[in-house]
């Protein structure tokens, strides 16, 4: 599932000026990558990304300069494909004759901008990445605890909501309940989101829908969080073992982004809401440096090194 992207929408978010084509804006955008006509004003067309946002900047604009009007009008004019969505001038450059003839003739508009080529590339790449990566439903509760993004999974009626509802009443922000857009935003960072007909929303069983900015502020949602660990909520049975020393390492891969997982037993009388923070303050911690299972091995080793030295040194004594 992706979402569509249009030039109006890049305009609006990006905070483009439109210079031209201002009643061809609903023209679609279908890929993040950008590109910048190098080899095209050499009249190499035989791999031009014709389906990418053109961008022009001093270097392309200064070349293109240097070539005949002929040959600047043949070469701008191969560049506005059917498929072009836009063209981007950066550096409040002018817009080149030949390239405004032939845009206003494919309907193609032309924004321009302050920015130099390499921010407004990167402001570009970055809002489209997020919007035209593939997004993946999941079933679950994305809360953000002080900073950390937690996932909160487990089976249907396990308690995911009501111990959400009551992380929001500690103080932390909600940002989806029941279900999670996710998607990567590069190899190491996973995002979720509400869908847009659950914002802000929660399901508690016998209440019924809550809207969770209305009774406690804005200050208690998010509309976008990074997923830094996964607690998956499981109903405890005996025979069913736990980690007890959080030293098994679990991780769980989404969209091809590693994720760390605890999975925390319910059972009656179990204040989840402070064990998920807990958890998520310990990663906090983990994250710094600081490993609480390493430090109990440590004294742990340190105890037996100690026991086993009196222990010698009593047998000794008796010996003698």
């Amino acid at each position: 599932m992706t979402h569509n992207v249009n030039v109006q929408e890049l305009v609006d978010k990006v905070r483009l000026k439109v210079l031209q084509g201002e009643e061809y804006l609903d023209r679609p955008i279908t890929t993040s990558d950008i590109s910048r006509p190098a080899l095209e004003f050499a009249g190499y067309f035989k791999h031009y990304p014709a389906m990418r946002i053109q961008l022009l900047g001093i270097t392309e604009t200064s070349f293109a300069k240097d070539l005949t009007h002929e040959k600047r009008k043949k070469y701008l004019t191969k560049m506005c494909a059917p498929q072009t969505p836009c063209f981007v001038i950066s550096t409040n450059l002018p817009i080149p004759e030949e390239l405004a003839e032939a845009a206003k003739n494919t309907h193609i508009p032309i924004l321009g901008t302050h920015l130099t080529s390499s921010q407004i590339l990167s402001n570009m790449t970055s809002y489209l990445l997020g919007r035209l990566a593939p997004r993946q439903s999941l079933h679950g509760v994305l809360v953000d605890i002080n900073g950390v993004g937690v996932l909160i999974t487990g089976d249907s009626g396990v308690g995911k909501s009501e111990t959400a509802l009551e992380l929001v009443r500690r103080g932390h922000r909600l940002v989806a309940d029941d279900r999670v857009e996710v998607y990567a935003r590069d190899e190491q960072t996973l995002v979720g989101t509400a869908p847009a007909i659950l914002k802000h929303l929660m399901e508690i069983r016998g209440i019924g829908i809550i809207d969770v900015s209305t009774l406690y502020g804005t200050g208690a949602i998010m509309p976008s969080d990074n997923i830094n660990l996964i607690v998956h909520l499981e109903t405890w049975t005996p025979d069913v073992q736990f980690d007890r020393l959080g030293d098994r390492g679990d991780t769980q891969t989404i969209q091809g982004v590693i994720i760390p997982k605890v999975s925390v037993p319910v059972k009656t009388g179990r204040n989840l809401a402070i064990i998920i923070e807990s958890a998520a303050m310990n990663y906090r911690a983990e994250t710094m440096g600081y490993d609480a299972t390493k430090t109990f091995d440590e004294n742990l080793n340190r105890l037996i090194k100690s026991n086993s030295a009196r222990d010698t040194k009593e047998k000794e004594q008796h010996e003698h």
